[in-house]
């Protein structure tokens, strides 16, 4: 495949309004984690209160995700994307003139999930221009916008200190206004008609038990990916006694390798398997969380850290390089299905670091959790070989890396 032909078979601007549209979403979907220190000691917060804080966005966002589904299916996804960041800009504003009470930001904070949802837009909008040749790159170039947690990460802290944390709420609603324009004015709907699909197409593929699995893999990969980096400002800062805008560049560091990282882990699955990488993957990073849950001094703490983002984002691409291989015909409904399990994990990783520093005084047990809960992602994993290969189809089976090739005989079935 030639950079030429990827070029003359979608279009261009609409492409990198998804990017767009996805970048600054995600910037702001995280956005309370790294002010969470600056507001944590403006409300004289627990660590429960800071990690709920930093969660509940995370949690919107699955909430959120299949009513912009829907919306997408129904209306397009130009005209759902200028929807979502209309009102994303909501949230920001009250953050900034209105909000006054801990509780004031729960309720802004579920609502920054509509950021969170914007994949539900974006990344169908982007597809639907593209052949299934080119499906890979057009994914690749659109789901890079997760990298606008960097922005959050890398400059919030940094203009909180120099103006105040309220307005950097303000300040955000200029890149998504700017965004707003370049949507309405370069992104396109695709030619042709939009498939809609039926609430019986959900219940169908829930009933399948791979269904539930799949989604607790993701809620460890991306839902470790996208909680850590909403809550490692406050860890960094509270644990480690770090700046806050020291804390924020630490985290900037470790997003850095969970983001870059993920389309090599796409890669990697196509030429190894995404059961066999993901073994590995999440074996790796529950070694790393392991070592976190010692607490090392900072330095290392942030190198374990770096490599471990790094195997959970090699790891979302993975699962879903398994995903067309068992649902080829309920891709689209899957990854919505499965990206709001992701979001839900992502909720659940801050309130339990919070929750278990409150009641044990240690971030180092609630790490200790989140090891077991990796390896009992492995170990689950190892158990279902042995089902998978009896279940699925051969050929699935072997490019997921479930099946050796020398087994195939074996366990040759009717597809």
């Amino acid at each position: 495949m030639s950079f030429r032909d990827f070029r003359r078979a979608g279009h261009a601007p609409t492409l990198v309004s998804a990017f767009l549209y996805f970048d600054v979403s995600f910037m702001v979907w995280v956005i309370l984690g790294p002010l969470g220190p600056f507001i944590g000691e403006a409300y004289h917060l627990s660590a429960t209160q800071k990690g709920l804080l930093t969660a509940l966005p995370l949690l919107g966002g699955s909430f959120f995700r299949p009513i912009l589904g829907w919306m997408t299916e129904r209306l397009g996804g130009r005209l759902t994307g200028l929807i979502g960041l209309g009102a994303t800009v909501l949230p920001l504003l009250l953050a900034w003139l209105v909000a006054g009470t801990y509780g004031a930001f729960l309720g802004l904070g579920l609502l920054l999930g509509i950021a969170g949802a914007s994949f539900a837009a974006a990344l169908p909008l982007a597809s639907a221009w593209y052949p299934p040749e080119h499906q890979g790159l057009a994914m690749g170039i659109a789901g890079a916008g997760n990298s606008g947690t960097i922005l959050a990460t890398l400059f919030a802290p940094r203009l909180a200190q120099a103006l105040g944390w309220r307005n950097v709420f303000g300040i955000a609603i200029i890149p998504v206004v700017a965004v707003w324009i370049v949507f309405f004015v370069m992104a396109k709907n695709a030619p042709g008609k939009r498939p809609v699909k039926r609430w019986s197409d959900y219940a169908a593929v829930l009933k399948v038990p791979d269904t539930g699995w799949f989604c607790f893999f993701y809620s460890l990969t991306f839902g470790g990916f996208v909680g850590l980096a909403s809550y490692l400002s406050i860890f960094f800062h509270d644990q480690y006694h770090l700046s806050k805008v020291m804390a924020g560049d630490f985290t900037t560091l470790v997003v850095l390798f969970g983001s870059f990282l993920r389309p090599v882990g796409g890669m990697l699955a196509d030429r190894f398997g995404g059961y066999r990488l993901l073994v590995g993957l999440l074996a790796g990073a529950g070694a790393c969380l392991a070592g976190v849950a010692t607490l090392p001094p900072a330095w290392l703490a942030l190198a374990f850290l770096a490599v471990g983002m790094g195997l959970l984002g090699m790891g979302n691409g993975s699962v879903f390089q398994l995903v067309p291989q068992r649902f080829a015909n309920s891709v689209g409904i899957m990854t919505g299905v499965i990206g709001a399990a992701g979001g839900f994990g992502g909720f659940l990783l801050p309130s339990l670091l919070g929750f278990v520093k409150d009641k044990t005084g240690s971030f180092g047990i609630g790490f200790a959790v989140l090891t077991l809960l990796v390896l009992v992602g492995v170990t689950a994993l190892l158990s279902l070989q042995k089902y998978w290969k009896e279940t699925w189809p051969v050929d699935a089976a072997v490019r997921a890396g479930i099946l050796p090739e020398d087994e195939v005989e074996a366990y040759a079935r009717t597809a």
